[in-house]
C-alpha cells in the first residue's frame, strides 16, 4: 500500500498538469493515477472476496463428495 501511495502521489502533479508543457503530459498522469488506484482497490477488496467464495465452493464440493462416499452401495444378487 505504501508503494502504491508513493507512486500515486508522485504522479499527482503530472495528472494535474503543473509545469511547462503540463497539458501534454496530463493524460499520462491521469492514466497512471487511475491505474494505481484501480489496482489497489482490486487488490484490497476484490481478491479477498473471490478467495472467500472459492473457499466456500471448495467446502461445498468436499461435503458433496463426503455424502456421496457415505451412501451405501446396493447389493447385487
Amino acid at each position: 500500500m505504501m508503494t502504491t501511495m508513493a507512486a500515486m502521489l508522485g504522479a499527482v502533479p503530472i495528472a494535474l498538469g503543473y509545469g511547462a508543457g503540463g497539458e501534454a503530459r496530463q493524460p499520462l498522469g491521469l492514466v497512471v493515477v487511475g491505474g494505481l488506484l484501480f489496482s489497489q482497490l482490486v487488490t484490497l477488496y476484490l481478491t479477498p472476496v473471490v478467495y472467500t467464495y472459492m473457499a466456500q465452493i471448495q467446502e461445498w464440493v468436499k461435503s458433496r463428495q463426503k455424502t456421496r462416499d457415505l451412501k451405501p452401495v446396493p447389493a447385487t444378487h
